[in-house]
């Protein structure tokens, strides 16, 4: 017995004292203290915070394969958000690295100049489905859903127009 409650002390201190400190959130999800610490520090005047873990199964807003972005796995982070006026959303790796964030583009108008004349110049035939607005390291791009009578397209785009990738979608 003694045996046995120093192995449950020892795994303690161990787990303590070697593992990622987590918090719980509101609705339970266990985060660690380095993603909260990492999204606390990027976004501080965040409201209405939902934290959940990742889950492939889920879609929100960019298409990871368009994107480029890094894999991400059930152990990393989603969370929702409301900042700047704007409905966010952000992802996290366990460890508290920041992998990218995206909001919805409702008022197309508002697009770069450069973004809405390449739409016009290379898709003059598709009309706009819907806009996110990524963030990545050091970049700012647009993803554009875009549709037309025979197909649909995704394309990526930076601030300045340039299309870095697209790619069709079944209808």
């Amino acid at each position: 017995m003694k045996l046995k409650t120093f192995i449950a002390v020892v795994a303690i201190c161990f787990f303590t004292a070697c593992g990622t400190p987590y918090r719980a959130t509101d609705s339970g999800v266990l985060i660690s203290i380095d993603a909260q610490r990492a999204f606390d520090q990027q976004y501080p005047n965040s409201s209405n915070v939902e934290w959940s873990t990742y889950d492939a199964n889920v879609v929100v807003l960019n298409d990871w394969e368009l994107s480029g972005w890094e894999t991400l796995d059930a152990s990393d982070y989603t969370v929702k958000f409301d900042y700047d006026n704007q409905r966010y959303y952000a992802w996290y790796n366990s460890d508290g690295t920041w992998v990218g964030s995206a909001y919805v583009v409702n008022d197309h108008t508002t697009l770069p100049a450069y973004v809405t004349s390449t739409l016009n110049m290379q898709y003059p035939a598709y009309t706009i489905v819907n806009v996110n607005k990524e963030f990545y390291k050091d970049k700012v791009s647009y993803e554009i859903m875009l549709k037309k009578s025979d197909g649909r397209m995704v394309v990526l785009m930076d601030e300045n127009g340039n299309v870095y990738k697209y790619k069709l979608k079944p209808l």
